[in-house]
């Protein structure tokens, strides 16, 4: 793994030296755009309507529009003078929390906490403390002039800082247009809607999840590299379900037939091991 940051953990009197790891990677298959007459790949370039001309990274500058069409200037120097006021390479422990407390919804990217030379006995002791206590530690991190809220939590054995969103950058629920509020619930519908939910549950094995799109246009792509011919399947037929019941009720039995096949698999397994 390439080292992205080198810095400290600190909280109270104690620091420890830590390198950081990016801990997850977009698997996504990126196309590059090319000219249809000749397939040659086409290059960003940075143009000036006003002066309709190409222009150099020198010529360049940051501005913030404050108003439509106005701008002031930020110079590098400004930059470099923000920097130093909060660019600490340290990873600064402000409280101890419960990971229950955080919702999903404030988790951005993650990240592995390994210890620097002298940080081991130190590395040690803090995720034999955070797993005995069972908290998470709510921090801030400067991570390239960006100043952000982490968690540090304890994951298979190493420490993970998950940067999180501040409460602002997170938008108000009541910014979603068209959420219902005072509707009715059929207790029929919400009964058999538990059932099918409880057929449903099973424990999290993040294994058996797969980006089945990702996997048929990397067969796609294959298959064009060796020159086969792409056939289309022909589309399922839609059946429209107008009643909530109805679809409910053949959701309910449609997930008991899945459970049943489930076990039986498991028990085949499990005679064929023995």
């Amino acid at each position: 793994m390439h080292t992205m940051w080198k810095g400290s953990i600190s909280f109270g009197l104690v620091n420890i030296p830590i390198k950081m790891f990016t801990a997850t990677e977009e698997k996504d298959i990126k196309f590059r755009y090319l000219h249809k007459e000749c397939n040659t790949p086409l290059r960003y370039k940075k143009t000036c309507p006003t002066c309709n001309k190409e222009i150099n990274e020198e010529e360049i500058v940051r501005g913030y529009e404050y108003e439509l069409g106005h701008f002031i200037i930020i110079n590098e120097k400004d930059i470099l003078a923000l920097k130093s006021e909060v660019d600490d390479k340290s990873i600064e422990i402000i409280d101890f929390v419960n990971l229950s407390e955080i919702d999903p919804i404030y988790y951005d990217k993650s990240y592995y906490l390994s210890p620097q030379d002298t940080g081991n006995k130190a590395y040690t002791l803090l995720r034999k403390a955070m797993n005995d206590t069972g908290k998470i530690a709510i921090a801030k991190i400067t991570i390239r002039t960006k100043q952000t809220l982490a968690a540090l939590r304890v994951y298979n054995n190493v420490l993970v800082l998950e940067t999180i969103f501040y409460p602002d950058e997170v938008r108000p629920v009541g910014q979603v247009p068209g959420l219902p509020e005072k509707e009715s619930v059929n207790e029929k519908e919400l009964d058999i809607a538990v059932k099918l939910i409880e057929n449903l549950s099973a424990p999290f094995e993040p294994g058996k999840y797969n980006d089945d799109y990702r996997q048929a246009l990397q067969e796609l792509i294959n298959m064009k590299i060796e020159g086969k011919e792409i056939e289309i399947a022909p589309e399922a037929p839609h059946r429209n379900v107008i009643d909530l019941m109805e679809a409910l009720q053949a959701s309910l039995n449609e997930s008991k037939k899945k459970t049943a096949q489930e076990k039986t698999k498991v028990a085949e397994k499990q005679t064929t091991a023995s």
